[in-house]
């Protein structure tokens, strides 16, 4: 059981609780009853009250004794028996129940409205008779005079089926296109209809005509919660509820979230309450103050009206909010006990909601010991004597001054500390501390201002793993904001930062993207749309906004954002273009050229300069043998001879013929040519590459083992040979 006290009412939740499952020994219950607290505060007033899924409707028998409860999956009604607080029985459906209807005083004759159009009925042994409608059925009620039950849906006729003689009769003809609801007065026989126009029409069982036309939908749209729609204006709220109190007094709940009251002599509503949340009234009900025996007291009557968020408990008269009651499922039905403070709540979940509000009025006679709990459980709520003191330590006593009280009575030692009275602690803290009223104002300020600044758009700090691809996802939303403001089209979706399965992406260092990866600086240039200015003016945007609180206005002179855009932006993409394919090639010579130096530091764009500082260096004392065309920077004249000597004999090798400078040579295979120009000479290798050589020697090798497995054929070669003799074959 748990205890709430919304706006000073005491409101008893009987559901609350952990439940045991069905397979547990009785061994194993009383185990986890001795060792669970929740489990032995529970209170289960009435057993295995539930469905298995979803509990769509519940209603109490006339005479009190039984509670039945419709619900999924399988479709089925449960009937319990208040008297043994257990369930009675339990049947099962085709399709799922939209409503029924209970016709004898207790459980014996039963009507089920199903959502496939069939109307069933059932007695106390089970089911009766099945028939079909013409139409989706959304309600139902029965005439108790005629013995006519009127089935109601999507559809302006009323449909009339005589159970005393078991025949349809001639349906009732409204100006409505659908009906939503229908109820039956129990003192003078009015039946109403709710339609989906929003209106009432109601008729009279022995004329069977329209005797009135109340219009709910003109209040409603006249009140401030009015919606419209921007193509056919206003949306008329259809009417989802009706409820009696008494012979006079109507209530009406509307699709809109109100509830009108009215009194049925007059077309205008004594009071219309709002719900705020512009969901439709799915059940609505009337408590009376006066008990089952005198006259009912309407001026203390209370009205029980809820959608599927909250369940509100308001004055009839006043409008006066008495309590209410809010949950973290949905809301689906509503069945108050008469005349006791216990009501039931169907809702999505498969528990079946349990209140009982004792300043509402008595518990049933079947569970009367609710009164006795509720008076024992208020007796023993008690004010605590240390409500009065507060609790410091020896340091925070120290620092308010109050040292000099120890071994008095304005301090009370306990375990670590000392209890002060709070007055006395309050007077001290106000003296030790005088500016503490300045920093909460200070605080409260700040507060409002950040609220303010929440419907602006600001930049978030920048996360600590992938900060570069942070700030271009910042730049395409700042970009798309622009767009949008000046009527573009934008792509929709949810960006990185915002989706939580990438949000590893900014947390995690094993997402972190390795910049020295060859694929990431050869297509970093072409993934990149941020620019270095653009960049530099997000970082000063967003460290500015870290180190200041208040926004600063923008001063004269200085380009707005749209200059700014264009200004950064304003290049065409052709030049995008050429610029990203130079990047491209000269990322991929560098690789080239670490690939061949063995230089393995990363690639940035922000110390370009100091990195080919470095690279020209590291090629300057390389070992790395250059391209036959590649002269190095002061070696131009390395290898040659400039002695006179040198020159005459250059001069006469020059004036040799090919044959003469081949028998001079020393048979190193190299071929040493002079050019005409100058005294340059060119020399080249004729010999194999290695590679080619190691071809060649296991080529060899081969060759050599196959003839030593190789095997003479000459033998069987003979034999086949043919022999001939005087010039003739011989076989």
């Amino acid at each position: 059981m748990q205890v709430s006290d919304p706006n000073n009412v005491k409101v008893y939740n009987l559901s609350a609780g952990k439940s045991l499952p069905e397979w547990l020994s009785d061994r194993k219950r009383r185990a986890l009853l001795k060792k669970d607290v929740d489990i032995r505060r529970r209170i289960e007033l009435l057993q295995d009250f539930e469905m298995p899924g979803v509990c769509t409707s519940v209603k109490v028998s006339k005479d009190g004794q039984y509670v039945l409860a419709a619900g999924i999956y399988k479709p089925r009604v449960r009937c319990y028996d208040v008297n043994q607080l257990s369930m009675k029985f339990e049947r099962c459906f085709d399709s799922e129940v939209v409503s029924f209807q209970i016709l004898s005083e207790d459980y014996s004759k039963l009507v089920f409205l199903h959502c496939d159009r069939y109307v069933e009925f059932h007695a106390a042994h089970g089911k009766y008779y099945r028939l079909r409608i013409p139409k989706f059925g959304r309600d139902l009620a029965y005439h108790e005079t005629t013995c006519d039950l009127y089935l109601v849906g999507a559809s302006h006729e009323a449909y009339r089926l005589n159970l005393e003689r078991g025949q349809f009769l001639a349906p009732l003809q409204t100006e409505a296109s659908e009906i939503n609801v229908v109820k039956v007065n129990d003192y003078h026989q009015l039946i109403l209809f709710g339609t989906t126009e929003g209106k009432v029409e109601a008729w009279d069982p022995r004329s069977r005509t329209r005797v009135g036309l109340l219009d709910v939908a003109l209040p409603c749209l006249t009140s401030r919660t009015e919606r419209a729609d921007p193509l056919f204006g206003p949306i008329l709220p259809s009417v989802t509820s009706m409820a009696f109190d008494g012979p006079l007094n109507l209530g009406v709940g509307t699709a809109s979230g109100q509830v009108l009251l009215y009194d049925i002599r007059s077309s205008r509503p004594r009071i219309v309450k709002d719900h705020m949340y512009g969901i439709p009234i799915r059940s609505l009900a009337f408590h009376q103050s006066g008990g089952p025996d005198g006259e009912v007291e309407t001026s203390g009557s209370m009205v029980l009206s809820m959608d599927a968020n909250v369940l509100k408990i308001w004055n009839s008269e006043t409008g006066k909010l008495f309590t209410s009651i809010e949950a973290g499922v949905e809301f689906n039905s509503l069945e108050h006990v008469p005349h006791s403070g216990m009501f039931f709540i169907a809702t999505e979940n498969p528990k079946i909601l349990t209140y009982y509000i004792p300043s509402l009025g008595p518990a049933p006679k079947w569970c009367g010991f609710l009164d006795n709990l509720t008076e024992e459980m208020e007796e023993s709520v008690t004010e605590t004597v240390y409500d009065d003191y507060k609790f410091i330590t020896r340091n925070e006593l120290e620092e308010l001054c109050l040292s000099h009280l120890l071994g008095t009575n304005l301090l009370r030692a306990y375990m670590h500390g000392y209890f002060v009275d709070v007055r006395l602690y309050r007077k001290a803290l106000a003296i030790a501390d005088p500016f503490a009223y300045d920093r909460y104002k200070k605080r409260k300020i700040k507060e409002h201002i950040e609220e303010e600044r929440k419907s602006r758009v600001q930049l978030k700090k920048l996360p600590k793993v992938n900060k570069e691809l942070a700030l271009k996802l910042m730049d395409e939303e700042l970009r798309n904001k622009t767009k949008l403001e000046e009527g573009k089209k934008v792509k929709s979706g949810s960006t990185l930062l915002h989706d939580e399965r990438f949000k590893a992406l900014f947390e995690n260092p094993d997402f972190e993207v390795d910049k020295n990866a060859e694929e990431y600086r050869l297509l970093n240039p072409v993934v990149s749309k941020l620019d270095k200015q653009r960049k530099k003016q997000l970082e000063k945007e967003i460290k500015r906004q870290a180190k200041f609180d208040e926004v600063e206005d923008e001063m004269e002179g200085k380009p707005s954002s749209d200059e700014e855009d264009n200004s950064v932006y304003g290049e065409s993409s052709s030049e995008d273009e050429k610029e990203w394919t130079q990047e491209i090639k000269r990322q991929h010579r560098l690789i080239q050229a670490e690939k061949r130096m063995g230089f393995k530091k990363g690639y940035d764009e922000s110390d370009d300069n100091e990195v080919s500082e470095q690279r020209e260096e590291a090629s300057k004392h390389s070992n790395v043998r250059p391209k036959f065309y590649e002269i190095r920077p002061g070696e131009e004249f390395s290898g040659l001879d400039m002695s006179a000597t040198a020159a005459k004999k250059r001069a006469r090798d020059a004036k040799a013929s090919l044959g003469e400078r081949l028998r001079k040579d020393d048979g190193s295979g190299k071929v040493k040519l002079l050019g005409s120009i100058g005294s340059r000479e060119m020399t080249f290798a004729l010999r194999k590459g290695k590679k080619e050589m190691r071809n060649r020697e296991a080529l060899k090798a081969h060759q050599a083992e196959r003839r030593k497995l190789r095997r003479s054929a000459g033998s069987v070669l003979s034999k086949l040979k043919p022999k001939f003799w005087m010039g003739r074959r011989v076989q």
